[in-house]
């Protein structure tokens, strides 16, 4: 079994997920009190918020390279950013590694591909829905992507940084973001949603929403899974 390396800690609720996924996914394939091979750099938050709110991005990639590096040097064999945001630095995090980079995009893309969907809605911070480094490598897989209108993406990103960060969960968010779903359904229509953001998953589940979700974190982790046992089933 590979040593799977997480640069997380952005925010600490949705790493955590991220290790009980694996865990529960290495258990699930393997058996018995099998679990994962995890070498993990939790990094502080309120820094990278800081840095991302600056746009000081190039500051920020610096950041998770050397946690990059950090959990190469620990033993990992691929690594992953346990974030939907910081991907923005992945090509900086990934020059700084000699171990593979498992961009979080690609493998969202695939399953969305695998579904049969190409018209997807994309939740997530306002810089993953503003921005076009994550719009684009989901484009780049063949998916048309679209996002909320202006007052859904503010709202979108408002309960992230300030509810599901800290580990809030509320009824009222959970409808805000049901009917930010049914705008990109019925006005966009969008075919499925992306939870573009690792703690979305906290809040929405696929009972929320109308047509197929596609949450970021599970299928991070699944992926990393695969990789991890390719030579062992």
């Amino acid at each position: 079994m590979k040593t799977i390396g997480l640069i997380g800690g952005m925010s600490w609720e949705s790493s955590a997920e991220y290790y009980r996924l694996l865990n529960e996914l290495v258990r699930e394939r393997l058996g018995g009190l099998h679990s994962a091979r995890v070498v993990l750099y939790s990094l502080d938050f309120a820094e990278i918020e800081r840095l991302q709110v600056a746009g000081e991005w190039e500051r920020a990639g610096e950041v998770l390279a050397v946690a990059g590096k950090g959990v190469e040097a620990a033993g990992a064999d691929l690594v992953l950013i346990c974030t939907n945001t910081m991907h923005k630095v992945a090509d900086q995090v990934r020059d700084a590694l000699s171990v593979p980079l498992l961009h979080l995009g690609d493998a969202t893309a695939a399953a969305v591909l695998r579904a049969g969907v190409r018209r997807v809605g994309l939740l997530g911070t306002a810089f993953t829905m503003e921005q076009d480094f994550y719009r684009e490598r989901l484009a780049g897989h063949g998916l048309d992507v679209v996002v909320p209108d202006e007052a859904g993406r503010a709202l979108v990103h408002r309960v992230i940084y300030e509810e599901l960060c800290l580990g809030v969960v509320r009824e009222a968010s959970r409808a805000a973001y049901q009917e930010v779903i049914a705008d990109l359904v019925e006005r966009q229509g969008a075919e499925g949603v992306i939870l573009g953001c690792t703690e979305i998953e906290l809040l929405i589940g696929a009972e929320d929403s109308p047509v197929p979700v596609f949450p970021t974190t599970r299928l991070h982790a699944e992926a990393a899974v695969e990789a991890a046992l390719a030579e062992e089933v």
